[in-house]
C-alpha cells in the first residue's frame, strides 16, 4: 500500500479547516487516495427535516487533478416541503464505507483543478441540494 500522496493530505487539512465543527474520518484507500467522511455537517433546517447530516466521498490520488465524486449523504435526508429526494442525480439505496447512504452524483465536468478543491465540491452539492433542487 502506498502512503498518502501530498495533494490528498492538504485536501484533508483544508476539510479540516473548512469543516471546523465535523470529525474529518479518513480510511486509506492503498493507492495514494482516501475516503473520507465528514460527520457532523450542518443543513439548513428550513429545508431539511434533519439539521445535520455526513458527507463521505473518495479523494483520488490524481489529486488536484481529479474530480470528487460522487458524494454520499445521511440515507434517510428529507425535505420539509415533503418533495422526494429522488432524481437523475439523487441515488438513495447506496452505501459509502458500510454505511447505508443516497448518492449524489454531480460531477463538475469543467472543473478547474487550482480552484476547484474537495472543499469547494462538497459546499456546491450540499448548496445545490439545498437551493437549487429540485428545478422549479
Amino acid at each position: 500500500t502506498m502512503a498518502l500522496k501530498d495533494s490528498v493530505t492538504e485536501a484533508i487539512a483544508d476539510l479540516r479547516v473548512g469543516f471546523p465543527g465535523a470529525e474529518v474520518h479518513v480510511v486509506e484507500d492503498g493507492q495514494g487516495g482516501a475516503h473520507v467522511t465528514l460527520d457532523p455537517v450542518a443543513l439548513d433546517g428550513n429545508v431539511f427535516v434533519q439539521e445535520e447530516t455526513w458527507v463521505g466521498f473518495h479523494l483520488c490520488h490524481l489529486l488536484p487533478n481529479a474530480d470528487v465524486y460522487p458524494i454520499h449523504v445521511r440515507p434517510d435526508l428529507t425535505r420539509r416541503d415533503g418533495t422526494e429526494l429522488k432524481e437523475n442525480a439523487v441515488n438513495p439505496g447506496n452505501n459509502f464505507q458500510g454505511r447505508a447512504s443516497m448518492m449524489l452524483s454531480r460531477r463538475s465536468n469543467r472543473r478547474d483543478a487550482e480552484v476547484d478543491t474537495p472543499v469547494l465540491k462538497v459546499l456546491r452539492v450540499l448548496d445545490w441540494l439545498t437551493n437549487r433542487w429540485p428545478q422549479p
